[in-house]
């Protein structure tokens, strides 16, 4: 039986990032796949007491959900970063003034950021969702350091005020991570193998993917 417009096979199905993450986007782009972007419209307040790795895991399930209940057919990527200091969840900043106040918290401290990437597809019935911890360590970092940091980077929309791929590498003193990109925001590796399970093709040739 050929497949119809209305089922394609898992190969033709498109493939949506969840995200209107700039960061999300150039990492996604590195697999040499097409993709959309749908920005999700998702509450992210942290419900009372709620821990940042449930937290993230909950966003991104939330975020990959509401992309796919509009784009059924779709292999839908959600993903959540939340930066945990001593068990309180720290997320985006927003603006200088509560970036300053995040650096200063966590100079000296280990802090774990909490990536969380999710996988649906509606069509099929397809659902997982994986969580990368990264153990990171700051430096004790002088109020001058945070100030001329902030203001070179402006890392506003960066979990935790910390944009580990440029000058940001200059706050820390050590990163733990199994999944190299997931400080940066999207753990390839995790989801690599999420989309292997839904049936995306990464490695084949380029008739092969989506």
């Amino acid at each position: 039986m050929r497949p119809s417009a209305d089922h394609p096979t898992p190969a033709a199905r498109p493939l949506i990032l969840g995200s209107s993450s700039r960061y999300r986007h150039e990492l996604l782009s590195r697999l040499g796949l097409p993709f959309e972007v749908v920005s999700p419209d998702v509450d992210e307040t942290p419900l009372p007491g709620e821990a940042p790795a449930t937290l993230a895991v909950r966003l991104a399930l939330a975020k990959a959900r509401a992309v796919a209940a509009n784009f059924p057919h779709a292999v839908v990527i959600g993903s959540d970063q939340v930066a945990d200091l001593r068990g309180q969840p720290l997320g985006k900043p927003g603006n200088h003034e509560r970036a300053v106040s995040q650096l200063r918290e966590m100079r000296g401290q280990a802090v774990i950021f909490q990536t969380a990437v999710a996988v649906v597809c509606f069509d099929t019935g397809f659902e997982q969702v994986e969580l990368a911890a990264v153990n990171v360590k700051f430096r004790e970092l002088d109020d001058q350091e945070i100030e001329n940091y902030l203001r070179a980077e402006q890392p506003y929309d960066c979990a935790g005020s910390a944009k580990s791929e440029g000058l940001g590498i200059a706050l820390l003193e050590s990163i733990e991570s199994d999944d190299p990109t997931a400080l940066v925001g999207l753990p390839l590796i995790r989801t690599c193998r999420m989309l292997r399970a839904a049936g995306i093709t990464l490695l084949g040739p380029t008739g092969d993917r989506p």
